[in-house]
């Protein structure tokens, strides 16, 4: 039976909701798009979008999206609005084409426009570079940011293909998501073509231009393109961007068993990137402050590196080629990546360790983030455009990502991946929903996944297992395990994991048994361990498999502190450590408990990995000292001269390896502060020392000098001035901002609060994230209170004067310093400040929790 549509007219805003979307994609179909751009390098570009498009009724008016555009003519069908017609119709957000002009059947609208580039990271962003004053553009359009740089449809379920001609200056590239068939030469100006493309949803296309350096690679099965700023070339080693590049294609087709879906592959380096990437078909934007090296990239950095490369190419079948039809599937996109990139770097590089890295990183953050007041769904509804990215986080990617893997686990590799080639095979070029997803997986593993995918994408919270055992005469009597749940996020689910027996010997631990078992409800009894030996130490989840917070039973928690550092597999070090950390976070160990283990083991640990894990749990732990008794505390002062001293001396144990070396100058640069170790820095930056195996590099010739600048060394200032005549590129300028903004000076606080604060600022958005980054380390908080009324009392204003990407930046300034009247102040906001935006009150809540969980690991320190 045909439903008649009910018009309702458009909000008046620039946010399209869901249901005006889906009104609208139920009447519009067969898109495609001729494009023509007019690129000078000046801050407005001109541009012509005609739109072709099937329309199933002409019985109401229909809008076209174009953001704050100047509209030089709109034609519909041959007809051209006037002036006054034109007036009515545009409100800076989109078209409104009346009901009289519109077909039933086919139809063609032109929009002739102007418009000012964006400085802001998106629509068609432009940078122009102060080291050479060239000019680059690329555009970032996700969520519904192409509306910035052309009339359309933007909205991801309204797929269209893409026809394009630019006009640009002749030293410049042009590059997008089809090769260019033809350039001619016009002037001064090259007009490059580009034919149509596959069939693509709008946040997808791309268009890139600008004097861009540009390295071919040709040995593997597509051809690659690398491109990057002119001035930056040096700071880049193509190689290895090739070498993860083709390793990621020879996995992905393989374990697709779906060919590449475009023709090329460009991935472009670009400054200003709101993001660490973005999948654009055939023409990846990666962030160059993540990339970009000033001398041998660390380890650490080449693996992430490999792993964002793998997961934008993931996103080219999960996300170009099968997409989501709202907003609300883009978890599914993102969780897909995550977890593809893990599973390619750990089986098509040299990082086979990279599950380890995930459970280290970004599996932490989505147990933090879970357990947060503001936690939500895996899949939860987008109202409009506004929404899209309200719910964008840890969850979003790696408790997705660790979701689909032990989906994988359930159901079988083989299985997994055969419903994986199913899905993508049937919704080749179209728009998919949830549903899509888990029935290719069911059908493809004959379950019923209905009761998992309630119970995971559909409700929030993490649990937690616990081993309970009784051992007889030195034989385990009695075995289950206990899962548990917050009572605000009560739902009990079902797992597979692995649990691990280990006894003790003289050196080390050995493994007297491994099970894997399939876990539910409330108690799972595991009757194969019945007769083992008594082991000293469990862990439930071993090899982690499974996506759930693990308390250790009380002897394998006394065995974890005693002796930790003999645990000889990394991964179960690692899960062990994080045991330890979790339960000073939880309030059941106490910080200086835990830091008294951490000094005594981290100096012993020789996997790379974990020793970065090690190290950011202790400077987690030194910020929460910082915050909660103050740097001028005797505990505080003494443990930070101790972790000065062992990260210098960890730095000059390891000058035999390079990796392990720079991870411990590293913390040794973030601990560094007394007039010695400040010294000893300040001699390493003008050459009167010498590390063997350690290059000061440009990037730490800045972070020695932000550290200085930071306890306020007396020749800082000098410093910075005179590093920026050496260093005068974007990064150089971004660095100098830091080490400004860091110092603790009351006025220089004030100045750059101010100049955060200001509306419409002058000043790039790129560098004002930079200093709200850098303003208040932890040690500052008498400089952080200061102006923490202020801050609170005009949050509401900064956050309805600017935009959500601004905030994502600026809410990290709401303040919270650990004090009882630092939470108080934050409930009061909480209770008060009404108006605020999903984002920001999400943020505001966030930070509240976190200084109620300082004061708790406060109170339960034992000095």
């Amino acid at each position: 039976m045909h439903q008649t549509l009910i018009f309702t007219p458009r909000a008046e805003n620039q946010y399209l909701s869901q249901e005006q979307a889906f009104k609208r994609s139920a009447r519009v179909s067969n898109v495609s798009y001729q494009l023509n751009y007019n690129l000078t390098g000046e801050e407005h570009f001109s541009a012509s979008s005609t739109i072709n498009f099937a329309l199933s009724d002409n019985t109401s008016p229909l809008t076209i999206d174009l953001n704050q555009a100047q509209i030089t003519s709109v034609i519909i069908n041959g007809f051209s609005m006037s002036v006054e017609q034109l007036a009515k119709s545009y409100n800076d957000w989109f078209i409104t084409l009346p009901e009289e002009r519109l077909l039933k059947g086919n139809n063609r609208v032109t929009v002739n426009l102007t418009r000012k580039h964006s400085t802001n990271g998106e629509g068609l962003h432009r940078f122009k570079d102060p080291v050479d004053d060239k000019v680059y553009l690329y555009s970032h359009f996700e969520p519904a940011a192409a509306q910035q740089m052309f009339a359309l449809f933007d909205q991801p379920d309204l797929k269209a293909t893409f026809e394009m001609t630019v006009s640009a200056p002749q030293e410049w590239t042009v590059f997008s998501a089809t090769g260019e068939d033809k350039i001619t030469k016009q002037g001064d100006f090259n007009i490059w073509h580009f034919p149509k493309s596959k069939t693509l949803s709008p946040y997808n296309f791309s268009l890139h231009a600008g004097p861009y350096k540009m390295w071919t690679d040709n040995t593997g099965k597509y051809p690659l393109r690398l491109f990057a700023r002119q001035s930056v070339a040096k700071q880049i080693t193509p190689k290895q961007w090739f070498t993860y590049t083709n390793q990621g294609f020879k996995f992905f087709d393989a374990y697709f068993g779906i060919n590449y879906p475009f023709k090329k592959y460009d991935q472009v380096l670009v400054p200003d990137f709101l993001y660490g990437a973005m999948e654009n078909a055939a023409a990846v934007t990666f962030a160059e402050g993540s990339f970009l090296t000033n001398g041998e990239m660390s380890q650490s950095r080449r693996e992430r590196l490999a792993n964002v490369i793998m997961h934008e190419m993931a996103h080219q079948w999960f996300g170009n080629l099968a997409t989501m039809k709202w907003w609300n599937g883009l978890w599914l996109n993102e969780s897909f990546a995550a977890f593809m990139a893990t599973l390619a770097t750990s089986e098509a590089t040299e990082f086979t360790h990279a599950w380890r890295s995930f459970y280290a990183g970004g599996k932490q953050s989505a147990y933090r983030a879970d357990q947060r007041v503001t936690t939500h769904p895996i899949e939860v509804p987008v109202h409009s455009t506004a929404n899209a990215f309200d719910n964008i986080d840890a969850i979003t990617y790696s408790k997705g990502a660790s979701v689909l893997n032990q989906l994988r686990h359930l159901l079988g590799e083989k299985t997994f991946q055969q419903g994986i080639h199913n899905y993508l095979s049937e919704n080749a070029y179209k728009n998919a929903v949830l549903d899509d997803f888990i029935n290719s997986l069911a059908k493809a593993s004959g379950k019923d996944l209905a009761q998992w995918q309630q119970k995971w994408l559909y409700q929030a919270g993490v649990n937690t297992i616990e081993a309970s055992y009784q051992c007889d005469a030195g034989k385990i009597s009695s075995f289950k395990l206990l899962q548990t749940a917050d009572p605000s996020q009560p739902t009990l689910r079902e797992q597979k994991v692995q649990i691990a027996l280990l006894k003790a010997k003289n050196p080390g631990f050995a493994l007297t048994k491994k099970v894997s078992v399939i876990y539910q409800g409330k108690s799972t009894e595991v009757n194969e361990l019945v007769g083992i030996t008594c082991p000293d130490l469990v862990y439930p989840n071993y090899q982690d498999w499974a996506f759930v917070k693990v308390n250790l039973d009380a002897r394998s928690f006394k065995t974890t502190q005693n002796y930790l550092a003999q645990i000889q597999d990394p991964l179960l070090r690692s899960m062990l450590w994080q045991s330890l950390w979790d339960s000073v976070r939880d309030g059941t160990l106490p910080l200086n408990e835990y830091l008294q283990v951490a000094l005594a083991n981290a100096p012993l640990e020789q996997d790379y990995t974990t020793l970065g894990q090690i190290l950011g749990q202790i400077s987690s732990a030194k910020a929460y000292l910082n915050k909660s008794l103050g740097s001028e505390h005797d505990y505080v002062k003494d443990i930070a001269q101790q972790l000065e001293e062992i990260t210098w001396q960890s730095t000059l144990a390891n000058s035999d390896n390079k990796n392990m070396q720079r991870r411990w100058f590293n913390s040794y640069l973030i601990f560094a502060h007394t007039d010695n170790a400040l010294d000893n820095l300040y001699k390493l930056l003008n050459g009167q020392h010498s590390l063997e195996g350690l290059t000061i590099s440009q990037d730490i010739r800045w972070e020695i000098i932000t550290q200085l600048s930071r306890f306020e060394h007396p020749k800082s200032t000098e410093l910075i001035a005179q590093e920026l005549t050496l260093d005068s590129s974007d990064t150089g300028e971004k660095s100098a901002i830091r080490a400004q903004v860091i110092a603790p000076n009351a006025k220089v606080k004030i100045d750059w609060l101010a100049k955060i604060q200001k509306k419409n600022s002058d000043i790039g958005f790129s560098k004002l994230r930079t200093a709200m980054s850098a303003l208040y380390p932890s040690e500052q908080s008498r400089f952080n209170e200061q102006s923490a009324t202020q801050r609170m009392l005009s949050l509401t204003e900064i956050d309805k004067a600017n935009g959500p990407v601004f905030m994502r930046s600026y809410n990290n300034l709401i303040p919270a310093t650990c004090s009882e009247v630092s939470v108080a102040r934050l409930a009061t906001a909480v209770i008060e400040l009404t108006e605020l935006s999903t984002g920001t009150k999400r943020s505001l809540l966030i930070k509240q929790q976190e200084d109620q969980r300082c004061l708790l690991i406060k109170s339960k320190m034992t000095l």
